[in-house]
């Protein structure tokens, strides 16, 4: 939109006009990148600073004393007795360390990956956080009979092969892997409790680096400030994370005290999944913990969370105005789906927004939520993206009128959930073409059917249009 202001000119006062760019049925043209000019501070608003410092590390062992020096950390080995003592249901707990080029090792399905992030000034949001970079812990898991700990499809195998290295959820080509590997009690893996013991217990051992971390004064390779800021007269926009709710190890850990942490925060499933404002900078801050098990490759994971994308984007985009990042759970029962959806449809109302973007993790159980939430949306007027996995295995089996807007998440040269960790999910390129598209919509550009089959030529047409690079599909797990 050109957004015109006039306060006082001749006979006219406070006069005021809005025009789309471009007519319906004609796209928008998205012009070559030109220098970075100066935001106009008379439209912005910074209402909180996050500064973020990501501290080098070079190596990690485990010996006898937890302590991070010259860029190294060191985990006392006998710690895994202290953590398997924060929650019965853990049985046992077991520590190494995987560097970049030792990567071919059998691994048990991949529960999560998180970074090791800390306070030292504010609260989550706010301040100042480190961030140790280079390194990254990565949770695995079984019960007491050697079932694994999964839902929809497992990623145990060759570690190599069932991660997506460099995707936001995942460990990064480079990154040195902290494993700790979770035994729980018999025939626990399929419900809450047995699933978050071993996320507990693994942070106990993650509190003692973190608090290592606080006072060390190591080498800050990268500085990262994260600004919650309001744009008045740009458009007013949310972005709706749907999230796992459905009970059993379907849960998250919101707004924790530490960042990425467990201790201090709530589940998402407690708290009714009903509808959760957060500010971008809290999630960017690390105000979500992953407790999922769902298919491993549309995973969200902690990671995930504290570098997501969309909050990325939509947070630095000079031309809207990002009101904050709505988390919604997604319950089992069909009748709590709707009773939250509409808590979601009457919240979207009340922020009086102009457009907002919805994502959903997995696929199946959650899409009718996803639908609804959409539906939601627009029913009220609300111009809405939707943004999920669907390709050939996750189709869609519900739909309305509103989901003509949406964007395709899959990295699978099937279309299928091919159980490697974090390959289907929230990528920059996925959240540029969700940006421009809700622009579009906003502006009343028509945006045309999508075909009734996943066809991934449609994706790669719109990146070039955005001048994003193809998308790299997996072909039997290995990069086509």
């Amino acid at each position: 939109m050109i957004h015109i202001e006039i306060d006082k000119a001749s006979n006219l006062e406070g006069f005021k006009l809005d025009v789309p760019v471009g007519s319906a049925g004609t796209p928008l043209t998205v012009p070559a990148a030109a220098p970075a000019e100066a935001e106009p501070e008379s439209i912005k608003k910074v209402i909180r600073t996050l500064i973020k410092k990501h501290i080098k590390i070079t190596d990690v062992e485990i010996g006898d004393t937890t302590s991070i020096k010259d860029g190294k950390i060191t985990i006392d080995g006998s710690i895994v007795d202290k953590a398997v003592k924060e929650d019965p249901l853990c049985k046992s707990l077991a520590l190494d360390v995987i560097y970049p080029d030792k990567r071919h090792v059998y691994t048990e399905t991949i529960m999560d990956v998180c970074p090791i992030a800390t306070k030292v000034e504010g609260e989550l949001g706010e301040g100042v956080t480190k961030v140790a970079d280079g390194v990254v812990f990565m949770l695995t898991g079984v019960d007491e009979d050697g079932v694994q700990v999964h839902e929809f499809g497992s990623s145990e195998g060759y570690l190599d092969e069932k991660m997506y290295f460099g995707h936001p959820g995942c460990a990064d080509e480079n990154d040195i892997i902290i494993r700790c590997h979770a035994v729980i009690e018999r025939k626990t893996g399929m419900s809450r409790p047995g699933p978050f013991a071993a996320h507990k217990c693994q942070d106990y051992i993650i509190q003692a680096i973190r608090n290592e971390l606080k006072k060390y004064e190591g080498e800050v390779i990268r500085e990262e400030t994260c600004e919650d800021i309001r744009r008045s007269g740009n458009p007013r926009v949310v972005l709706v994370k749907e999230i796992m709710g459905q009970g059993a190890m379907h849960d998250n850990v919101i707004c924790p005290t530490e960042p990425c942490g467990i201790l201090g925060g709530q589940k998402n499933v407690d708290c009714g999944n009903v509808p959760i404002m957060l500010t971008p900078n809290q999630v960017r801050d690390g105000s979500i913990h992953a407790l999922t098990c769902i298919g491993p490759a549309t995973k969200e994971m902690t990671r995930h969370y504290i570098r997501e994308p969309l909050v990325e984007g939509l947070a630095a985009d000079q031309e809207l105005d990002l009101i904050g990042v709505v988390c919604v759970g997604s319950p089992q029962v069909n009748d709590e789906k709707m009773w939250v959806s509409e808590r979601l449809g009457s919240l979207l109302e009340a922020l009086d927004i102009d457009g907002c973007i919805i994502t959903t993790e997995g696929f199946g159980n959650n899409h009718i939520d996803f639908i609804q939430h959409i539906g939601q949306a627009g029913k009220r007027g609300i111009p809405v993206v939707g943004v999920s996995f669907c390709a050939y295995q996750g189709q869609l089996v519900v739909g309305n009128e509103y989901a003509s807007a949406m964007v395709e998440e899959n990295m699978d040269k099937g279309g299928f959930e091919n159980n490697v960790a974090g390959c289907s999910c929230v990528t920059k390129e996925v959240a540029a073409r969700a940006i421009q598209m809700l622009k579009n919509k906003m502006a009343g550009v028509e945006i045309k059917p999508a075909p009734k089959k996943w066809n991934n030529d449609v994706i790669n047409a719109n990146n070039k249009l955005l001048g994003l690079p193809e998308t790299k599909l997996l072909d039997n797990g290995t990069l086509h």
